[in-house]
C-alpha cells in the first residue's frame, strides 16, 4: 500500500510529536528559524510572482500556487513549523506527552519561526528586491501589511481558525504519502486555498507584515505606496503584534490544535467502552 491510513497516521503522529517535543532547544529554535525562512521564502516567491501578472485575480491564483513551496520545505528538508505543530493535541491527549512540553515547544517553535521570518523580510527589504517592477512590489508589500494590520478582531480569529485547519489538514494528508512525490501532492492544495481565499496565517504574517513596515520605512517604498493611494495609518508594529498576531494565532490554535489534532484524536485513538 503507497498510503498511510487515516487511523495510521494518528499512531505514527504520536512518536513523531513526542520527538519534537523532546528535541533540545537550541535544536528546536534552529529548527524553528529555518522553518520561518521557508514559509518566507514562499511569501517571497508568491508576491514577486503575483505581482508579475497584469490581472490581480490571476496574479492572486498563481502566488497560492508557489506559496505551498514554503511548507514543502519545512515538511522535507527538515525544521518546526509552530502552525503545524499544533497537532501536539494528539500526544498530549495520548498521555505521551506532558502539557508543560507542548507549551515550551510552542513557545521556542514560535519564536524560532518569527526570528527567521524577520531575517528573510530585512534580507528582500534592504537588498532592495522587492523595488522589482518599478517598485510594484514594494507597493503590494505594503499594501498587504497595511490591509492584515486593519483587520477586526473577530474577522483575523476566524481567518485564523480555517487557516490552520487547511495547514493541518495539509501536514496531515502529506503524513498518508510514503514517498516525496505524495507528500508535495498531498500538501498543495490545502495550503494552496488557504492562501486563495486570503486567510490568516500567523507565521506568513511575521513575514509579510514585518516586510511591510520595513519597506514603509524606506522613503522611495513609502512614497511609491502613497502614489499608489495605499492607506498605511494601521501599518505601525503595536498593531502588527496586537491587531493581527493575537487573534490570528489564538485561531491557528484553535483551527489546528482542536479542529484536526483533537478531532483525529477523538475518532481514531480514543478508546471507547465496549
Amino acid at each position: 500500500m503507497n498510503l498511510f491510513p487515516p487511523a495510521e497516521i494518528a499512531k505514527n503522529y504520536i512518536a513523531i510529536g513526542k520527538g519534537k517535543v523532546n528535541t533540545p532547544v537550541p535544536k528546536m529554535f534552529l529548527l524553528a528559524v529555518l522553518a520561518g525562512i521557508f514559509i518566507a521564502a514562499g511569501g517571497v516567491g508568491a508576491t514577486t510572482a503575483a505581482v508579475s501578472v497584469p490581472f490581480p485575480s490571476v496574479g492572486k491564483l498563481v502566488g497560492a500556487c508557489i506559496f505551498p513551496g514554503g511548507l514543502t520545505m519545512v515538511l522535507l528538508a527538515g525544521s518546526e513549523l509552530f502552525t503545524g505543530n499544533c497537532l501536539l493535541t494528539i500526544p498530549l491527549l495520548e498521555r505521551e506527552i506532558q502539557a508543560a512540553g507542548l507549551v515550551k515547544n510552542w513557545i521556542v517553535v514560535y519564536l524560532g519561526n518569527f526570528a527567521g521570518s524577520l531575517l528573510v523580510a530585512a534580507g528582500v527589504v534592504f537588498s532592495h528586491q522587492i523595488s522589482l517592477f518599478n517598485n510594484g512590489m514594494a507597493v503590494s508589500v505594503i499594501s498587504t501589511a497595511a490591509v492584515k494590520c486593519a483587520l477586526p478582531f473577530g474577522d483575523a480569529l476566524i481567518k485564523g481558525i480555517l487557516c490552520n485547519f487547511l495547514v493541518c489538514i495539509a501536514v496531515w494528508v502529506s503524513f498518508a504519502a510514503k514517498d516525496v512525490i505524495g507528500k508535495i501532492a498531498g500538501l498543495f492544495f490545502p495550503v494552496m486555498f488557504f492562501v486563495l481565499s486570503g486567510f490568516e496565517h500567523s507565521i506568513a504574517n511575521m513575514y509579510y507584515i514585518s516586510a511591510g513596515l520595513f519597506a514603509e520605512s524606506v522613503p522611495t517604498y513609502a512614497q511609491a505606496a502613497a502614489e499608489a493611494g495605499v492607506d498605511i495609518s494601521a501599518l505601525t508594529w503595536g498593531n502588527f503584534l496586537g491587531v493581527n498576531l493575537v487573534p490570528v494565532t489564538i485561531g491557528n490554535i484553535i483551527g489546528g490544535a482542536v479542529c484536526v489534532g483533537c478531532a483525529y484524536w477523538f475518532i481514531y485513538l480514543k478508546k471507547t467502552e465496549k
